[in-house]
């Protein structure tokens, strides 16, 4: 049986006496130490067998550290480069980082930290060498309308888009922030008979209330102090076209009844104008409120209500998709690529792992922007875990495990609704290993119901449900659910219904069924 080899490390130091101290200190580990007394040398070695780690000092006569740290990156980008320097300016901490170096090290040295910052750089070497070349999950062509998953509640998604392009009916899209709700609009623009004509997004919300007007239907010269001239609004402009409204629930009343008016006779009035203008504009509506509640408050016209709400389509949480993470990952990594944003074409499987387990309460937003970040942040052409933000390390290594049981491996198939947190259990009673299943359907718990229920509490929930074997795990899970959902929810059943995504009609049958007291 042959002896594992140990790593090598390379010094590039001129400084004899650095080289020598240095050396001492790596090889009390048992790594084994080569020695380079210029930069030229240096890149000569490394071009002729590349070592596992590079100590190399900034300042040399000669090619420079900085130099040399470019000419080895430029030849091999997944080389560990540690500098040295007796100069800790900002200047120099930039342009380490900025050349791809791991670290820097201040002289002189304390060897526990040589020590750990060489472990830590080998342990990152060996993860980027684990990695195999990076393989697009799908081609970049199929990436095209941005709209980024496989996952059965994204094909529901992209089905009815399919169904609503033949035609002009007015389409509301729903869904948390960060769930791509323009996305579905512009899709549905661009696969109709209106895509030769404009799109125009307007966020509501972002618009003060005395301008909303203005920048919808237009102004004439002197209707209001600053109109200095004819204003054309988003609605003439986009004649033959589609409007997408995002946060259609932030606006005012006032606004909402001349929507009404647009969406009932087609035909607009400018802010001063007497002219009635007709316009043919499709109108595709979002918002992250729930507009049921609003038309019961008065706060949103109940008529524009339901003229807006034809068809809805409902944009999944990336919770309640988890399947799509290496997916849209892909997509983010492609995209940096293609644009020449970031060096980074790969993530780690250790980082991959996390991702798929953080619960993304900003959605598919949220998890753009960690990949960018990532992306910017790693040394390499592969983002591993410690390029993660913090925060997300954290909230991921809270999450206590359970251990898998018999109970869990054989979970029946026994709820017909269609619900995303049900769609979540029957994944995970079909699919994967027995905690990642138990795990999946934690999360389908904790994603039922608002706090004060944790991802931990679901755990807790589902670890004490396992030991008992009265009925099905899956029927007292949906129940734990339901009825966790009334408390929330105050009893009322339309909202109940809503917040587990299916309708009133089957949340009653599933009651009476699983024999809840409401």
């Amino acid at each position: 049986m042959s002896t594992p080899t140990k790593p090598t490390i390379l010094i590039i130091d001129d400084d004899s006496e650095i080289r020598y101290s240095l050396s001492r200190v790596l090889s009390s580990r048992g790594y084994q130490v080569l020695e380079a007394p210029s930069g030229e040398q240096g890149v000569a070695a490394v071009k002729k067998s590349p070592p596992d780690l590079i100590f190399l000092d900034i300042r040399m006569g000669g090619m420079s550290g900085i130099e040399a740290l470019q000419h080895i990156r430029s030849t091999n980008p997944k080389q560990m480069v540690i500098l040295m320097t007796a100069f800790g300016t900002a200047q120099t901490a930039i342009e380490a980082m900025k050349y791809g170096a791991f670290d820097y090290i201040m002289k002189p040295f304390d060897p526990a930290k040589v020590l750990t910052l060489a472990e830590n750089a080998l342990k990152a070497h060996a993860e980027i060498s684990a990695v195999s070349d990076y393989k697009p999950t799908i081609n970049s062509e199929d990436y095209k309308e941005g709209i980024v998953g496989s996952s059965p509640v994204m094909q529901d998604v992209f089905k009815i888009i399919g169904q609503v392009t033949a035609s002009d009916v007015t389409v509301m899209v729903t869904g948390e922030s960060g769930t791509g709700k323009e996305l579905v609009a512009r899709s549905i623009w661009k696969h109709s008979h209106r895509a030769a004509k404009p799109f125009i997004a307007v966020n509501c919300a972002a618009i003060p209330d005395n301008l909303i007007e203005s920048e919808l239907f237009g102004h004439e010269k002197g209707s209001f102090t600053g109109a200095t001239g004819q204003r054309l609004g988003k609605f003439e402009l986009c004649d033959g076209g589609t409007i997408f409204l995002d946060e259609i629930g932030d606006m005012a009343l006032a606004t909402q009844t001349k929507i009404l008016r647009v969406l009932q006779q087609g035909e607009i009035q400018r802010v001063g104008g007497v002219e009635t203008i007709k316009v043919d504009v499709r109108i595709i509506a979002a918002t992250n409120k729930d507009l049921e509640e609003m038309v019961k408050a008065k706060t949103f016209r109940e008529d524009l209500y339901y003229r807006l709400n034809v068809v809805r389509i409902r944009m999944p949480a990336l919770r309640e998709r988890v399947d799509d993470v290496p997916q849209i990952v892909d997509f983010c990594l492609q995209n940096l690529v293609k644009q020449k944003k970031a060096r980074v074409s790969k993530v780690s499987s250790d980082t991959l792992a996390i991702l798929v387990r953080h619960r993304w309460p900003g959605n598919v937003r949220e998890l753009e922007n960690v990949i960018y970040r990532s992306a910017v942040i790693a040394q390499g052409d592969t983002i591993l875990p410690k390029d993660l933000p913090q925060e997300i390390r954290d909230a991921v290594g809270a999450i206590p495990t359970i251990p898998p049981t018999a109970a869990v491996q054989d979970i029946p198939m026994a709820v017909p609704a269609t619900s995303a947190p049900f769609d979540a259990m029957r994944t995970a009673a079909s699919e994967g290993a027995a905690l990642a299943r138990a795990r999946v359907m934690a999360e389908a718990i904790a994603a039922s119901a608002p706090p004060p229920l944790t991802i931990e509490q679901a755990l807790d929930f589902l670890h004490t449900e396992l030991g008992k074997a009265e009925e099905p795990i899956l029927e007292r899970i949906e129940r734990e659910m339901i009825r966790r959902v009334f408390v929330t929810q105050e009893g009322n059943i339309l909202k109940a219904s809503e917040k587990l995504g299916i309708t009133r009609a089957t949340l009653r049958k599933r009651i009476d069924e699983l024999g809840i007291k409401v």
